[in-house]
């Protein structure tokens, strides 16, 4: 079997879904990593310690829901340009060639 052509708009969702999953994971390392940052900045005794400590406790939860909105949009945008770039490859080129039972 050829893989002549791909619905771009279907590699767009799942490239996006995926680039989401991604972020989520990456956006809960980074905020976790944050907010670590900012209950170590309360521990310190100086004046803008609770300053600090919000700043990284707001950063890391916004690094959680900003990162896999981020990379889905990315992954989706993506998606849809090597959906189309695919396509026109493969009218030259033939195709992807893949063998199943």
């Amino acid at each position: 079997m050829i893989i002549k052509r791909v619905g771009v708009l279907s590699v767009a969702k799942i490239m996006g879904a995926l680039y989401a999953m991604l972020g989520l994971i990456i956006g809960v390392i980074f905020g976790l990593i944050m907010m670590l940052g900012g209950f170590a900045s309360m521990a310190s005794n100086s004046e803008g310690a609770a300053f600090g400590a919000g700043m990284g406790l707001g950063m890391g939860l916004g690094m959680m829901i900003f990162m896999p909105i981020f990379y889905g949009v990315v992954g989706l945008i993506g998606g849809l340009i090597t959906g189309a770039l695919y396509n026109l490859t493969a009218g030259f080129m033939g195709g992807i060639e893949i063998d199943v039972e």
